[in-house]
Order: C-alpha cells, then sequence, then structure tokens
C-alpha cells in the first residue's frame, strides 16, 4: 500500500496548502468533484458575483429614469452573460488541475474518498470502479459542502428534473426560464432571485420562516426584505408540501402557510436554494474517531486540529460560516501547522464578516441587536440612511438602506456593524479593521479623515451618533 507524508481531500481552499515548501514531501491530493478547485471557483462566489455584476448593470438600466436618461429595454443575451463567466472560470479549474497532475511531488486522484482506518484512506476512481488505497502521516480534510433540501414529495419526479436546479447547475442552463420559482431565503436564494428577476425572469421566492435573511440584525432583515419585495414575488411563512408536472409541462409547487392555507405556485424551473450541508458524512470518520458535532460539523480546535492526532480539518466541513474567506484563512493555518508542528498557530474567528450580494446588497460583523438584547449586553446604537448623506442623494435613494453599528457604551469599541444598501460589502471594511485592531468608535470617527462626499460618511454618520465629537 503506497503510503504519503501529507494527504488532503478537497481541491477548494485546501489545494492552497500544498506548495513548494511541500517539495520534500511525498503528497496526494484527493478530489472527487467534476470540475477542480472546489465551490467557490466553479459554483460559488466568483462565477455568482459575475453574474450579479451583469444583474446590477440590467437593473440600472431599467430604473435610469430615475436619474433623467432615457435608455431603452436592455436585452438579455443569457448564452454570451453565461458564456462570458464560465470562458474565464473554466480555463482556471482546468489549469489549476493540469498545474497540480503535473507536480513531481503530488500525486493527483480524481475520486471520492473514505477513511478506511485512522491512517488509511481509500479512493473510488471517478472514472472506473477501481477503488486505490493509501496511509498518510497527516490528512487535512477539505471536503467542503453540498447543497440542501428539505424532504420534499415528488421531488424525485424522473419528468421534473430537467426543471429542478440547484446553486451547483443553475448558472449553466441553455436559457432563461420566463418563471422561476426559488426556494430558501438566505444568501443563495437572495442573489439568484436578484441575478434573474433583473435578466427579465419573473421570479418567485418561497420561504418558511419571516423575514428573509434572518440571521441578520433585525433592521436590517427587515429592510431588505421589503426592499426585494419590490422586484420579486415574496411568499414568506410557508412550506412546501409537494412539487409535480404542471398541465402545461412546468412545474406545480404546493405550499402551506402557517394558518393552514394551501396555495400552488407555477413555473418554469425551480431552484433549491435552502442552505448546504457538510461533506463530512462522506468520509466515514466513524474509523478515525474523529469527532462530528451538530449539522455534521467537523470538531476542530484552535489549530483546525481533529480529535484525531494528524487529522486536520478547515473550510465549511468544520466550521459553521461556509464562507470562503475563512476557508481560506483557516487553510493558512493548517498549511503553517503542518511545516511546523512546534510553532502551531490559532484561526482567529474573532470577527467574521459576511455580506450577501443581491439588490440591495447586506454586509455584517459582529453581534446583532437581538443578540445583545438576548445576552443582555448593554449597547449604544447608530442608525444612518443612506437617504440622509450626499451620495445617498446622487443615488436618488428611497429611504430604506441604513448603516448601523452597535458600540460598547463604556469603552466604545464596536460590538457589530450591520449595513444594508449599495456597496455594504465595501462599506464594512473600515468596521471590520476598528473591530480587529481595537480601534473604538471615537477614534475611527474623528482620528481620521472621511472623503466628502464619499458614501463611506454613512458609517462616519452612525459613528458619530454614538460618540460625537467632543469637542
Amino acid at each position: 500500500m503506497e503510503h504519503y507524508d501529507v494527504c488532503v481531500i478537497g481541491s477548494g481552499s485546501g489545494n492552497s496548502i500544498i506548495d513548494d515548501r511541500f517539495a520534500g514531501r511525498k503528497t496526494v491530493l484527493v478530489d472527487a468533484s467534476e470540475r477542480f478547485g472546489g465551490t467557490c471557483l466553479n459554483a460559488g462566489c466568483i462565477p455568482t458575483k459575475m453574474f450579479v455584476h451583469t444583474a446590477d448593470l440590467a437593473a440600472w438600466a431599467r430604473d435610469s429614469t430615475r436619474f433623467g436618461l432615457d435608455i431603452a429595454k436592455p436585452g438579455v443575451d443569457w448564452p454570451a452573460i453565461r458564456d462570458r463567466v464560465f470562458s474565464r472560470i473554466d480555463p482556471i479549474s482546468e489549469g489549476g488541475r493540469d498545474y497540480r497532475e503535473h507536480l513531481p511531488y503530488v500525486t493527483l486522484l480524481r475520486g471520492t474518498a473514505r477513511f478506511t482506518g485512522v491512517r488509511t484512506v481509500t479512493v473510488t476512481m471517478n472514472d472506473s470502479d477501481e477503488e486505490v488505497s493509501f496511509t498518510a502521516d497527516q490528512i487535512v480534510l477539505a471536503t467542503g459542502s453540498r447543497p440542501y433540501h428539505a424532504p420534499i414529495q415528488g421531488l424525485d419526479n424522473p419528468d421534473l428534473q430537467s426543471l429542478i436546479h440547484t446553486s451547483d447547475t443553475i448558472m449553466r442552463i441553455e436559457s432563461l426560464p420566463k418563471r422561476l420559482i426559488i426556494l430558501g431565503g438566505g444568501a443563495v436564494a437572495t442573489e439568484f432571485a436578484h441575478i434573474f428577476s433583473s435578466l427579465g425572469v419573473k421570479v418567485t421566492l418561497i420561504n418558511r420562516s419571516e423575514p428573509l435573511l434572518r440571521q441578520e440584525d433585525h433592521e436590517v432583515a427587515a429592510a431588505f426584505t421589503e426592499l426585494l419585495s419590490h422586484r420579486v414575488a415574496v411568499r414568506l411563512r410557508q412550506v412546501v408540501r409537494e412539487v409535480e408536472v404542471s398541465s402545461r409541462g412546468g412545474i406545480l409547487v404546493a405550499t402551506v402557510d402557517a394558518d393552514g392555507i394551501e396555495y400552488t405556485y407555477e413555473g418554469h424551473m425551480l431552484l433549491i436554494a435552502q442552505g448546504r450541508v457538510p461533506n463530512s458524512d462522506l468520509l466515514n470518520l466513524a474509523a478515525t474517531g474523529v469527532e462530528v458535532g451538530p449539522y455534521g460539523v467537523i470538531a476542530v480546535d484552535d489549530h483546525q486540529q481533529t480529535t484525531c492526532p494528524g487529522i486536520w480539518a478547515l473550510g465549511d466541513v468544520a466550521n459553521r460560516y461556509q464562507l470562503k474567506h475563512v476557508a481560506n484563512q483557516e487553510a493558512r493555518v493548517v498549511q503553517h501547522n503542518l511545516l511546523h508542528p512546534d510553532d502551531l498557530v490559532a484561526s482567529d474567528h474573532r470577527f467574521v464578516p459576511n455580506a450577501i450580494f443581491s439588490s440591495p446588497q447586506v454586509a455584517s460583523v459582529g453581534a446583532t441587536e437581538q443578540q445583545l438584547v438576548a445576552t443582555g449586553r448593554p449597547y449604544l446604537k447608530g442608525v444612518q440612511r443612506y437617504s440622509d448623506v450626499a451620495y445617498g442623494w446622487a443615488l436618488e435613494d428611497g429611504g430604506d438602506t441604513i448603516c448601523k453599528v452597535l458600540v460598547d457604551p463604556d469603552s466604545l469599541q464596536l460590538l457589530g456593524t450591520h449595513i444594508v444598501g449599495p456597496e455594504a460589502a465595501t462599506l464594512i471594511q473600515p468596521a471590520i479593521q476598528a473591530m480587529s485592531t481595537g480601534v473604538d468608535a471615537r477614534t475611527m470617527a474623528r482620528g481620521q479623515y472621511w472623503i466628502h462626499p464619499a458614501l463611506t460618511e454613512v458609517l462616519e454618520n452612525a459613528l458619530l451618533q454614538v460618540a460625537p465629537d467632543p469637542r
């Protein structure tokens, strides 16, 4: 049986661990996915944001009369939009695979890995029934996550399979549907609702809870739900009972609300975007002694080491965030700890930011107001509307978009920042930096220049509400 010094399972952030510093170590990289490079590259962060930018342009063109412009109704060439994205991404994926295949110190195995012993891995190859087994001293689990859906009657109907998609497949469809039904109310569901509605698709978004983005700060979630409802048919507090083929060859989705009232929606395509689940269940971790916590998340310590010495885990399979920037940071930690076993470093998950690239954008870091209330922690709150700063006027903002800061009343340290509005993902970065470096709200607000009339004034003014200039 072949033996390796290092084994990495997963070609997303785990792939970035292997560089020339491992040239003296015999290394194997195992990847089960159809496309090399992980979810972010092939079906997640990067392609979706390329589609989002196109959607932003289309939405702006349709709304341009607010700015005194008369732009003809934009046409939509879906194949051109799709191919612009994947003609760039697919070569990167293929190039990454080719690079790994030709590294002299790395063996690339394309197949599904499972443990058959504490240090023994068996890979079922993608292109055959062949199984390859090996042992390794250090093993990194970076297998990511996959789309989840609640059990729904009729979902396995073979006549519906061409009409049902997840985030893994929806971006590569041949043509746009006239009507799209989306199940879910989180980041994936709302981003695709923005993409397809901006391209002229009539979108119905069905979610079992209220509001959308319910993990966000309550004011932000409520504002976002209201704003998206202007463009998308949002149906909240409804549970899907069944799907079936419609009389016109589309798909019927039957739901029931909290009061027992039943509804039926008809579409030409269904997108299931109800979240993602870690791929830990595919690894047969029972053979290793690696503990798995709630929701299938592998238990790790601050160094990303599992409960089995020599086995490490990172990314979606090992944290609750399911964010690429967290997986990348954890990969750097694992890389260092593999190279320097006598000088271990720890991951820092104190201030993990999150952004949702729907319309409007949403970004957050730190505690929400409802979390502070639940724990009884005192706080000061500042809320600045985009519509009350100069660049908000330039955007013709309607008054529903806000920047909200939550601050400790004694130290004036930021406890949380939450933004719903244009460029939220960029505007929040100074708050992330302040929280990470310990800069208080007053120093942040008055210890630097803020460009006028830049959109960053929404953050400056929110800070001044809780930490006014004493002079």
